[in-house]
């Protein structure tokens, strides 16, 4: 047949992750060794699922396998699966681009941290180019199950600006990855190192990974005639016959006890191309109505799309051990979208779609236990987050704590700096276990600027009398702290929230108490500390109000475009004004979230309130600059609570008419 060569150039930015790759990952060389293996791996599975149609495609070689071989001689390592193959186009489109989660994010994302980076190769599926760690050269020779022989294809490529593709005969479908390895990457040419590496990495793929055994054979005689004349040096000889070297068993099939730590950590490294270790884990076989493995893991860091939704869940679905999918999403609700897993169903058929694991039973089994599992995983991290020392000189006797749990502490926080955010969403998205999360929940308050306050913390702390759980939400923690709105709280010494993620807003929509206790928003609506404001206070209040009657009118008037009402408040101390909506209106801070994403938020106007101690406030009275002085007020509350007047340039000019 006709021979046809090809040079092709890699998509524009692949240069620069071979520059990246060769100079940058040096001190992380033999991950190239895992992300090969774990490809050959993946293609076995994709063999086997397409197989499940046509199962023609397995030919006359129905074991699947990876075989791992080297040659001293020529410098070569060769990672070879006899799994679905590639055609040419396809040898094109996979090796001459980056996956479409797009290298300009991958590029955006390195830091120059080698180890950073080195994480990025696999979480970006470009694990094929971390080869060129080690090798000046590969070479990639493939065929596609079903096509014939004579349409097999051979890629070629230094790692620089372009690559060779040409048509070859192979006989075996699948592909072979020839890497030709550098000067400095020889010790990949030995067994015992390729075999350490793959226990390391590779271990629990259920494929086996084979190589050749070797036997030591002692040199030849210097003298054939004279045993005592010495023998030149033995060396290792390849026998011709393949063994496993690896436990190729899936790694969840196994009893746990059979599994130690670092092999659950390793395989977690593994299917999440994570450096890190998970903070937890589970490992279950649940019985009953609908029979599956679940092995699901909790990351310690978050992904850098964590907050595109569209993004689909970690977890990969296997059917009686056979590799379905991954990221089906059906399997875990979004708001758990970064827990990472497996899970091996014994009920699903082999043939489920996308489609089909919507409407299943027996996956809303499955997705409501892995959901219950992974919210006791977290509880239980919150269990023992923190232990309270003994108070000094007490005599107070403490559980003694056991190596377990002392190793989780402080990870629940950890959890929570990560992902709290992204757990709130739950409380809109999952009704049936609404309590469970807002028990999980964590926020700043008055009383501590770090997220560790948990609603029943704040409960045993509220004051004889109060009656519900106050809480403000703002942009930042500094703006909540220092918010008008909550002066008479601290003055009274009344814990008070701090919700200052952007979910929040959100959120509280769908959590009107916690416990049978109210949630308040200190924004919203009249101020009524109820039980905790005393007679004289609520006289005063009265009393100033009556008095403020004819001014808060003239107010009334002169902001009638910006402000639905104007009233005294006595949750001011020090601030002359601020800003509230009414009880059941859009707080304004969710009003500008919703104008910054481009919605349509609905047109509400705020309540202003008035201090009537305030000496702002008592000049207003007869003042002949009331006009501006009551526009001043008004965008003075709104810049403190985050805001911006309408018309920046026109307060500016009020406020210098008055300065000068």
């Amino acid at each position: 047949m006709t021979t046809t060569k090809t040079t092709l150039s890699f998509q524009a930015e692949v240069a620069q992750l071979l520059h990246l790759v060769t100079h940058s990952l040096y001190s992380h060389p033999e991950i190239f060794l895992r992300e090969l293996v774990s490809n050959a791996s993946d293609a076995c599975d994709k063999l086997r699922f397409e197989a499940l149609n046509r199962p023609e495609l397995y030919e006359d070689a129905p074991n699947l396998e990876v075989r791992v071989s080297f040659d001293p001689g020529a410098k070569t390592l060769t990672i070879t699966d006899n799994g679905i193959g590639m055609s040419t186009q396809e040898a094109i489109d996979h090796l001459g681009t980056i996956a479409k989660s797009g290298t300009k994010d991958f590029m955006g994302q390195l830091t120059g941290d080698q180890k950073q980076d080195a994480q990025l190769i696999g979480q970006f599926g470009v694990g094929f180019y971390s080869g060129f760690i080690v090798a000046d050269k590969i070479t990639v020779e493939s065929r596609r199950a079903g096509l014939p022989a004579e349409e097999g294809v051979r890629w070629t490529s230094g790692g620089t600006g372009d690559f060779e593709v040409e048509t070859i005969t192979r006989a075996a479908r699948g592909t072979s990855v020839i890497l030709h390895l550098r000067a400095d990457a020889e010790e990949y040419l030995n067994a015992w190192k390729l075999k350490s590496v793959i226990a390391k990495y590779s271990d629990h793929i259920s494929l086996p990974i084979l190589m050749e055994k070797e036997e030591w054979k002692d040199g030849e005689l210097i003298n054939p005639s004279d045993e005592a004349g010495g023998r030149q040096p033995g060396a290792m000889v390849k026998t011709g016959e393949w063994e496993p070297v690896n436990k190729a068993s899936a790694l969840w099939t196994r009893p746990k006890r059979d599994i130690s730590d670092e092999q659950y950590q390793e395989f977690y490294r593994t299917i999440s191309h994570d450096f890190e270790n998970p903070l937890t884990w589970a490992h279950n076989r649940v019985e009953g109505n609908t029979e599956y493995t679940q092995l699901l893991y909790i990351p310690a860091k978050a992904p850098f799309d964590l907050w595109n939704r569209d993004k689909k869940a970690g977890i990969k679905l296997y059917v009686k051990r056979v590799f379905i999918m991954d990221d089906a999403e059906a399997l875990m609700p979004s708001y758990l979208r970064f827990v990472k897993g497996v899970i091996d169903s014994s009920d699903l058929p082999l043939n489920v779609s996308r489609e089909l694991l919507q409407e299943s039973r027996d996956v809303k089994a499955i997705r409501e236990g892995s959901t219950k599992r992974v919210l006791s995983m977290l509880e239980d991290l919150a269990k023992h987050d923190k232990h309270e020392a003994p108070v000094e000189g007490s005599d107070a006797v403490t559980d003694v704590v056991d190596a377990d749990d002392k190793a989780k502490e402080g990870k629940y926080s950890q959890f929570y700096a990560e992902f709290g955010a992204v757990l709130k969403e739950g409380l809109g998205e999952d009704f049936a276990n609404r309590e469970r999360l807002a028990k999980l929940l964590r926020f700043a308050s008055t009383m501590s600027d770090t997220a560790s306050v948990s609603f029943a913390d704040y409960k045993a702390r509220m004051k004889d009398g109060q009656d519900a759980i106050y809480y403000i939400t703002a942009d930042t923690l500094a703006a909540a702290k220092n918010s008008p709105q909550l002066e008479v709280f601290k003055k009274k010494g009344i814990e008070v929230l701090l919700m200052t993620d952007r979910v929040d807003e959100w959120t509280l929509n769908y959590l009107q108490d916690f416990d049978g206790t109210p949630l308040q928003s200190v924004a919203k609506g009249a101020v009524d500390l109820g039980k905790l404001q005393d007679e004289a206070e609520k006289k005063a209040a009265e009393e100033a109000a009556e008095a403020f009657k004819p001014l808060l009118a003239k107010l009334k008037e002169a902001l009638k475009d910006k402000a639905e009402d104007v009233r005294v408040t006595s949750r001011l101390v020090d601030s002359p004004a601020c800003l509230v909506v009414q009880e059941d209106g859009m707080s304004t801070q969710l009003a500008r979230m919703l104008k910054q994403a481009g919605q349509q938020a609905p047109e509400s106007k705020p309540v202003l309130e008035v201090n009537p101690e305030h000496a702002l406030v008592k000049k207003l009275d007869g003042s002949v600059h009331f006009n501006d002085l009551a526009h001043i007020l008004f965008d003075q509350a709104l810049l403190a609570e985050g805001g911006l007047p309408e018309d920046p340039a026109a307060y500016v000019r009020r406020v210098n008419a008055l300065l000068v």
